[in-house]
């Protein structure tokens, strides 16, 4: 009977001490054990483990976790919108409109193969984040400059919405670096055609007149590059010059237009 008695003692006791020590666990309910945590050594969970067996709401739910975790929606996929190398600031759409223009177009001159358009220093003024606009500088003192185009593949064929990157000085030779003045990129439109409107830069020691451009066919690789304007006496003496990427550059009052045709990688 002492035996008996001391035996259930002992199994109270024990369930006691087991109970005490977190070995068992019950739900909210308090119905059924639930999983207990796994020691692995210092490794972390993965993602998937968690949202799969803590977050995810019952199957109906409108308010699923699932559908607000989607891979639309991480800034990954929002990046992948983008062209490799797209210089816009991070998680801005490119448009679907595309652009109107009022120049009338220019005859291709294009012979297949074509040869890339040469690649130029980026120089030290550069600024990413430009806003969309195709019109540059406002009512800024110089003459007004129109520049339009093409952006072209090697087989000569024109690429529609390639992306254009511009910026310069102004017509004193100054670059707006805490602003956007005189700085914006734009897309060509259907035909593969550009058009910008700017003034003529100016002068700064050492460099002759310039126009900066990084252009970009959609999922192509960055071109940097400049283009420069003919019978400067300064292009003779600048060391980044190259005839190659000179304009074709025609009067209009007092002011110019300009033409010039980027042939680009597509990929």
């Amino acid at each position: 009977m002492k035996k008996a008695i001391g035996r259930n003692i002992l199994i109270v006791l024990c369930v006691w001490v087991l109970s005490a020590c977190g070995g068992l666990s019950t739900n909210a309910a308090g119905l059924t054990p639930t999983a207990t945590a796994v020691d692995t050594g210092g490794a972390v969970s993965s993602p998937t483990a968690i949202v799969s067996t803590e977050m995810v709401a019952p199957t109906g739910t409108a308010d699923s976790t699932q559908a607000v975790v989607s891979t639309t929606d991480t800034p990954q996929a929002v990046s992948s919108k983008l062209a490799p190398g797209h210089i816009m600031a991070p998680g801005t759409v490119e448009p679907l409109q595309l652009p109107t223009l009022t120049a009338q177009p220019q005859a291709i001159t294009c012979t297949s193969p074509a040869v890339l358009t040469p690649a130029e220093t980026e120089g030290p003024y550069f600024k990413s984040g430009s806003p969309e606009q195709s019109a540059l500088g406002g009512n800024l003192p110089g003459a007004k400059l129109t520049l339009t185009g093409y952006v072209l593949g090697v087989d000569c064929q024109p690429v529609a919405h390639a992306m254009l990157d511009f910026w310069q000085a102004d017509a004193s030779g100054t670059y707006d670096n805490t602003g956007y003045t005189l700085r914006g990129h734009l897309f060509t439109d259907a035909s593969g055609r550009f058009q910008l409107e700017t003034v003529v830069p100016g002068l700064y020691p050492g460099r002759t007149e310039h126009i900066h451009v990084k252009v970009q066919a959609p999922g192509g690789p960055l071109l940097t590059t400049q283009l420069f304007f003919p019978k400067v006496a300064q292009n003779d003496t600048d060391g980044i010059f190259d005839s190659r990427l000179l304009m074709t550059v025609q009067p209009a009052g007092n002011n110019f237009t300009a033409t010039y045709d980027f042939v680009v990688a597509l990929k």
